[in-house]
């Protein structure tokens, strides 16, 4: 059994009380009254790199409405590595204390009882579903269907192609999806996103409230992207390493 820790911060010990309310009366709250949950988290994105943060180069229209219609949080505390950050983000609790300290060399690994938001979120009535990067965990029991995603699409490792049992690319990317291989079709950015929509349509079909975690692994390295997003920045004089990110992010933008 999963031991809930006193030790968890003070936003996250809220949501714990929050939804333990909500245990108690999720038989008889129906899923309208249950509000939808999504966690959008990008990859190795600088705070700069969306034009609503003035940047004058990059083109993310979409965020930049988004953004003026929402409430922006300034100040926040993260790991210097995504893995750390991605098991604080789930659990509440310091980095540390999942276990999860590095990216690799056995570092990524969260610790098999941790309670992650997705766990709560089911017990409070909600269907689960994880699309993108994982990176706590590729056997039982830190899979992502282990720690409360009932429906899971993601890539293995730390990145698409880091797995030493294949190759891989951002382009029709091998993935897994709930537990077994799954061959995709797209650039990576667009199954996941397209995948989390068909997802997200099912549970509203069926009147059921749901949480999405769709993590993109863009625009972390490698930075492949198609010519036709990251030329036109090359064009405006950035060197194309930074024309690939912003055609990443443009990209996903774009979804």
């Amino acid at each position: 059994m999963k031991l809930f820790y006193s030790s968890a911060v003070k936003w996250f010990a809220g949501i714990v009380l929050l939804l333990s309310c909500m245990f108690s009366a999720a038989e008889g709250v129906s899923a309208e009254n249950r509000p939808n949950v999504i966690i959008v988290l990008t990859d190795d994105q600088g705070y700069g790199d969306v034009g609503f943060h003035n940047n004058p180069k990059i083109r993310t229209p979409h965020l930049d409405q988004l953004a003026r219609k929402s409430i922006e949080l300034t100040r926040f505390y993260c790991s210097p590595v995504c893995a750390p950050t991605r098991a604080s983000l789930l659990t509440g609790r310091n980095y540390y204390r999942t276990g999860v300290i590095h990216t690799s060399r056995g570092g990524a690994k969260m610790q098999g009882d941790e309670v992650t938001l997705a766990e709560l979120l089911q017990l409070a009535g909600y269907q689960t579903g994880i699309f993108g990067k994982w990176h706590l965990g590729d056997n039982y029991p830190m899979r992502p269907q282990d720690q409360g995603f009932a429906e899971t699409l993601i890539h293995k490792s730390g990145g698409i192609g880091q797995s030493p049992d294949q190759p891989n690319s951002y382009f029709h990317p091998k993935l897994w999806k709930n537990g077994d291989a799954f061959e995709s079709t797209g650039y990576c950015t667009d199954v996941f996103f397209d995948e989390a929509l068909k997802f997200m349509d099912r549970q509203q079909q069926a009147e059921k409230p749901f949480f999405v975690y769709l993590a993109t692994n863009a625009p972390h390295t490698p930075l492949e992207i198609a010519e036709s997003y990251w030329k036109p920045y090359q064009q405006q004089g950035l060197d194309e390493t930074t024309a690939r990110v912003y055609g990443m992010l443009t990209n996903l933008d774009e979804n």
